[in-house]
């Protein structure tokens, strides 16, 4: 079992950063393929970065280069590094862990943080 604790979240002016920090405990993610989703208030959560255990990342499309992905197996953490942020990026972030191959799909994921509230205004 393992249990991930999200922090980072706040009020940023538009073009702005934040630093997502997503803490695990309850066994290593060393070998977990681990992703950051959001939610937008009324819509689907959605996919917005992910990284396999290998260290190989990914990104949704509407990411253009904006943030950055990385994990920290030693201190079993994962981050998302936020620059230029939009109004649009204005969401719930969650961390999501699963055993195996990344994924983009929300289903695919088995363990999930509590989310944080990011406010990007314009």
């Amino acid at each position: 079992q393992v249990q991930l604790v999200e922090s980072g979240g706040g009020l940023v002016q538009a073009g702005g950063s934040l630093r997502l920090s997503c803490v695990a405990s309850g066994r290593t993610i060393r070998g977990y393929s681990l992703a950051w989703f959001r939610q937008i208030q009324g819509k689907e959560r959605e996919f917005v970065a992910g990284i396999s255990f290998s260290g190989n990342t990914h990104y949704g499309d509407f990411v253009k280069g904006r943030f950055t992905i990385s994990r920290d197996n030693a201190k079993n953490m994962l981050s998302l590094q936020m620059n230029n942020l939009k109004s649009t990026d204005t969401a719930v972030y969650y961390c999501a862990a699963r055993d195996g191959v990344w994924a983009t799909d929300v289903s695919q994921y088995e363990y999930w943080g509590q989310g944080t509230q990011v406010t990007v205004s314009s």
